[in-house]
């Protein structure tokens, strides 16, 4: 049997469904049946945490995720993700709450970015992500140096991610400025760019880039089937 995958979605809707789908496709393509892993997904309320992480208040987004958590947990859960980069600010907090085991979201992007050899990654994400520690710090001590990009463009990215791309639009003017940005980064030294918010991917992948992209959101969802399939 599986290991059942919890799901902290709605962070936004468009990037859970990316890992509903990639998980159970992933599964039939390596396996060759439909008996992926059975997946739960917690739909939370992503204006409350557009309100609270404007408010500064991530005690409150860090309770929220912790009773998510639970609620995943006690509906048969045997591990779970929450698919979002920027909460992860608040993931030892809601780890220490819960009794649910959680896979980190840097974990399996820091084991690709060393696979690859890479030693100076450049950081796309909200600007919570590019500005704060909570992200850059996990890669510093793992050896990465991490490289962000300056005020204006982290405000560029910022927007585009929470006015674009959480409702599902996309378009060219906004894929060009992404690449003007990473291009800019290349600049500066980056030898690969991490797409550190799960919507990012929507509209960047790999062919756009000359350097190692680095898909979180892809990443995460691989390493939640290996361990959902693991037994272990």
């Amino acid at each position: 049997m599986h290991k059942k995958i919890g799901i902290i979605g709605g962070l936004s809707p468009e990037s859970t469904v990316t890992y509903y789908l990639h998980i159970t496709r992933k599964y039939v393509e390596l396996y060759g049946d439909c008996s992926y892993p059975e997946i739960l997904i917690y739909s939370v309320n992503l204006e409350n945490y557009h309100t609270w992480r404007e408010q500064n208040r991530w005690d409150l987004i860090a309770d929220d995720l912790t009773s998510v958590a639970e609620k995943l947990r006690e509906a048969g859960a045997d591990f779970g993700l929450i698919a979002t980069n920027t909460m992860h600010k608040v993931f030892a907090d809601v780890q220490a709450n819960t009794t649910l085991p959680l896979l980190h979201i840097l974990e399996p992007t820091i084991k690709s970015i060393k696979a690859e050899g890479v030693k100076n990654i450049g950081l796309l994400g909200t600007r919570f992500t590019m500005a704060e520690a909570f992200y850059k710090d996990e890669l510093i001590e793992n050896g990465i140096d991490c490289i962000v990009p300056n005020a204006e463009h982290q405000e560029i990215v910022h927007q585009i991610i929470q006015k674009e791309l959480v409702r599902g639009i996309i378009t060219n003017e906004s894929k060009q400025q992404y690449i003007a940005v990473i291009n800019d980064l290349i600049t500066k030294g980056a030898e690969g760019i991490i797409l550190g918010c799960t919507e990012i991917p929507l509209l960047i992948n790999q062919p756009d880039c000359t350097i190692p992209v680095f898909d979180t959101t892809i990443l995460h969802a691989d390493a939640a089937l290996a361990l959902a399939v693991s037994g272990g």
